[in-house]
This record gives C-alpha cells, structure tokens and sequence, in this order.
C-alpha cells in the first residue's frame, strides 16, 4: 500500500542553473523550499476529495478551490523569485556593459586627442622642416669647414661656429627623426582608434540587446506579481464564499449519520434474511441457503488491482470545517470508468441507484456468506454504473460495476467497505490488500 503523491509536478530548473541564472544561493534555496511546500499541499488536494465526501457538494467544490487556490501560490512565488532573479542579472549585465561603453568612449575621446595633438605636431615640424629645406636651397646652410676657416678672426672664433654649424645640422636630423616617430605614433593611435570604434559599435549592439532582455524580464516580472496577486484575491474571495457555505455542514453531518445508520440497518437486513435461510435449510425447510459461498482461498480481494493507493483510509477522519466523522470504507485512486469486481463470490444483496442515495450514491451490496466461521458483506459506493442486478450469484473477481462519482463526491474514486459479523473493519488489514 502507499498513499497517494502528486501527478502534478512543477518543472522548474535546477538550482545550479538557477544559480547562474541570477539567483542567489540562498535565493535558490527558498525556491525549492517553495516548490516542496507546493508538492505536499498538492498531495493534500489529491485526498481531499475523497476525504469530503459526504459534506454538502457545493460546499466540498468551493474547499477544493480554494485549497487549490492556495496550492499554485508557492509555484508561482517561485516563479516570481526566478524572474526577479533574472532581471536583477540583466540589470547587473546592462551596467557592466554600459560600464565598458563608457570606457570604450573615454578611451576613443583619448586616442583622438592624442592624434589631433600628433597631428598639429607633425605640422609644426613640417613647417620647420620646410623652413630650413628653403634654406638649404638658398644656399644659406652651406657653409664649408674651409669656409668657416678661412672667415674667423680667430682660432675660438672658429671652434664657435663649427660648434653652431653642428648644432644646426642635429636639430635638422632630429627634426626629422620627430617627424617619423610622429608619423609612426598617428598610424598606431589610428589602428587603436578603428578597433576601438568597432568595440563601441559592438558595445552598443551589446546595450540594445541588454535593453531588450531586461524589458522582457521586467514584463515577466510584472505578469509574476499580478499572477501573485491574482491567486492572493482568489484566496480572499473563495475564504468568504467558503465561510458563508459552513453552515451546511452540521446539515451535511445529519445526512451521513442517517445514510450510516441506513448502511447499518441494511447490514442487518442482508444478515437477519441470510441466518433465516440458514436456518430454513439446516432445519430441512428447503430454503435455498443463499448466505453465500465461501471465496476458494478464503480471503477477499481488493475490487480494483494493485497496486493500491489510498487516499482517504478507514477510521476517525477530520473535516476542516471541525469535527470528525467515523470513515466506514477505504477510499483509493481509480479513473472514472474503471470496472469494480466483487472482493469474492456471494450474492448481490441490495442495489441501490444514486436518486434518493445522496451521500452513497450508485451503491451495490454484496453478501459473501459464512467465511472462515465470520458472515461477510461487502459494500461499494459512487458507482458510475451496475453491472449486476440483485439476486444475482457473482463469483470472485466478476466485474459489478464502474469507478464513478455519484453521491455527495467531487471526484471519482473507489469507496469500499467491509463488514463483518455486523461491524465495518478495515479493508486495508485483510491478507489479500
């Protein structure tokens, strides 16, 4: 036996992936934490239809709800954090990369300074460079050692404007030395100036994108906190349209007690008719037995194959609208439509249709008979349809009838009781379950 789990799993990614996502470790940490909040609230939602029962239907459907309601919030709170997450990421990413922009331009503002001073520079020298080729031209830089000789006056005369000479011959060579290293310092600033201006071309693609992803995340964002919203005034509503529907259930518990006395009552009936028969055949009367025929292993089965799931077990059971209510049956998981089949060969001892049955529903009895020394009946409710009439002999295993939800249920599922010697017990402690 296990009880019932969720069949409603959230997909979400996986915290490493979440992580580098946006989210922070303890961020990632809460979401799961919220996803294991919603798969157990699921798995309460699951048990609660077979575990209203019973209670009034609109009151039943308007619980549901509402705790349905509250399930799907945990989801989306860890919906919102992702989306939050992720917008925080490509809010980071937009002033990293508006960062490197600002970067990109301040050095490209740099280098273009640099080349214009470089330039003005070059020009400068250029014009220098001019000045004394027109010289040279003229004449008026060619003067021989013999020349200089030959004009002093004396020997330091001579030394002096050898000295002068030189000079003038090592401001031209550095002057042309400037020009070309000028030269080589524009084409290299140049180069940097071009693969700059493609990075802030590529930058500023970078920033539109950026721009566009953000948007988006923000619009999830907001769609997020309005879902949030959305689910949080359902909550409020569905509160309020539950708390006006809880005076139906003191009603909806005098309705089960007598359904549960009816229940009892035909027990009793089956039981007193089949111990006159008994009796009638053993006193050599002629009557037919009709008390059933023992199953060929002598124990029961269950009415639909295992494995079973349980989703509201035997005994106290507590409504959340206060109080308990002793559960006759097991109730277990299976789709409307499924076929039932009698836990062992008996008699079909009563069947009764859900008109005038409210709380039961499509309810068949049947009557086993004396099994290892005990009298047996077993019962089966919110059945969508018979597939057996009354009197009939069904063997172990035979289909009666169908998974449904007639009855005061919201949702299909197999109710089945066990009575023995006059007393439910629970069908979940025989050999066969």
């Amino acid at each position: 036996m296990r009880f019932a789990r969720s069949s409603r799993i959230v997909a979400l990614s996986a915290t490493v992936a979440l992580i580098a996502g946006g989210l922070s470790t303890s961020q990632a940490d809460e979401r799961d934490d919220l996803i294991r909040k919603q798969r157990q609230q699921e798995q309460q939602i699951q048990n609660l239809q077979s575990s209203l029962e019973g209670v009034n239907v609109d009151l039943q459907k308007t619980y549901v709800k509402l705790e349905e309601t509250k399930a799907q919030i945990p989801g989306v709170q860890a919906e919102l954090l992702v989306a939050q997450g992720e917008l925080a990421a490509a809010q980071r990413e937009q002033e990293q990369v508006a960062a490197r922009l600002d970067a990109a331009k301040g050095e490209l503002g740099t280098i273009t300074t640099q080349i214009a001073d470089g330039e003005a520079q070059l020009n400068e020298t250029k014009d220098s460079l001019a000045s004394i080729a027109r010289a040279e031209y003229r004449g008026d830089n060619k003067i021989s050692t013999i020349d200089l000789l030959v004009g002093a006056k004396s020997s330091d005369d001579f030394f002096n404007s050898l000295t002068a000479s030189q000079a003038v011959h090592r401001i031209q060579s550095q002057t042309l030395t400037t020009v070309s290293q000028t030269t080589a310092g524009n084409k290299t600033r140049q180069r940097r100036q071009k693969a700059v201006e493609q990075t802030i071309g590529e930058l500023k693609a970078e920033a539109d994108k950026v721009v566009q992803t953000k948007a988006a995340k923000e619009a999830e964002t907001s769609a997020k906190k309005a879902a949030l919203e959305q689910l949080e005034s359902s909550v409020t509503a569905q509160t309020v349209a539950l708390e006006s529907l809880k005076g139906e259930f003191q009603s909806s518990i005098s309705s089960m007690n007598a359904a549960k006395n009816d229940t009892a009552a035909e027990i009793a009936r089956i039981d007193a008719e089949a111990a006159r028969q008994r009796a009638a055949a053993n006193s050599g009367g002629g009557g037919q037995s009709g008390g059933g025929a023992p199953a060929p292993s002598g124990a029961l089965i269950p009415p639909i194959p295992q494995p079973l799931v349980v989703t509201s077990p035997y005994g106290m059971r507590w409504y959340p609208f206060g109080g308990y209510f002793f559960h006759q049956g097991v109730d277990l998981r299976s789709a409307c439509g499924n076929p039932q089949v009698a836990a062992a060969s008996g008699t079909v001892a009563s069947v009764r249709g859900a008109y005038g049955n409210d709380t039961h529903g499509n309810q068949i009895f049947i009557n086993h008979g004396v099994i290892g020394g005990s009298s047996y009946i077993t019962v089966y409710n919110h059945l969508s349809g018979f597939a057996v009439r009354v009197g009939q002999r069904v063997s172990q295993g035979q289909v009666i009838g169908y998974t449904g939800a007639t009855g005061m249920v919201t949702g299909c599922h197999v109710h089945f009781e066990v009575w023995k010697n006059g007393d439910t017990i629970n069908p979940m402690g025989l050999p066969g379950f």
